[in-house]
């Protein structure tokens, strides 16, 4: 089997397990969208996913991402960081990331907003929303949600597109994502253009569809076992 093989067979795969979560939460499949998390994958694999209809690509990782977007620019695809986010890497992902989805303090939303500025671009953000208390994972508890969504919205630069988050760790995911949709659809009452809710990935997206995902972030699934970073 090609690896183009291999990969249709895996989307073919994904796209048939969300129609089947559509289905059962009442919902069309032209609701969600396919983000590939093609980390420590090469851009050989962009390209043959974009081939194969995939128009959402991920990366968590400013180096690697850089560096793949530069191969596949041509494309004409839609890039999506979702890694956890430093300021001194703010300069350069703005320079390729049209969707910033781990937005989770309002230092970020300042740097975010200068280099946005300064690069003449507009970038959709979205809130990344913690689920629970541990640590090193990002997010911003639900009570601050409200005060760092009006800094986005009033940020040059800045598109509040919805939010974001990761199901516990060791936990059904199903009782975490229907609290995120409870989350979203009161930042929705404030700020209606927040409609995106990036929630899911290779082993929970059905729990995460569910609840109203907009937005799948899958990898393994899509791509098979993660492979080493050679640096």
């Amino acid at each position: 089997m090609t690896r183009k093989e291999d990969l249709a067979a895996n989307l073919a795969a994904v796209r048939e397990r969300i129609a089947k979560a559509c289905a059962a939460a009442g919902r069309s499949t032209d609701e969600v969208t396919v983000v590939a998390v093609t980390k420590t994958f090469p851009a050989s694999d962009v390209r043959l996913l974009a081939e194969l209809g995939i128009t959402d690509v991920a990366e968590n990782r400013d180096q690697e991402a850089a560096a793949k977007v530069g191969e596949c620019r041509d494309l004409g695809l839609t890039w999506h960081f979702v890694g956890q986010l430093q300021t001194n890497k703010v300069r350069s992902v703005v320079s390729y990331a049209d969707v910033v989805h781990s937005v989770d303090r309002k230092r970020l939303v300042t740097a975010l907003s200068r280099e946005a500025v300064h690069a003449e671009r507009s970038l959709s953000c979205l809130i990344q929303v913690a689920l629970d208390d541990a640590e090193g994972r990002g997010g911003v508890r639900p009570a601050g949600l409200p005060a760092l969504a009006d800094a986005l919205v009033a940020a040059d630069g800045l598109e509040l597109g919805g939010v974001m988050a990761v199901a516990p760790l060791g936990a059904d995911p199903a009782p975490a994502f229907a609290r995120l949709a409870e989350i979203a659809a009161s930042l929705r009452s404030v700020h209606p253009a927040a409609k995106m809710v990036s929630a899911g990935m290779s082993g929970d997206m059905e729990q995460a569809i569910a609840c109203g995902a907009t937005h799948v972030r899958v990898g393994t699934a899509l791509l098979g076992g993660r492979r080493a970073i050679v640096r």
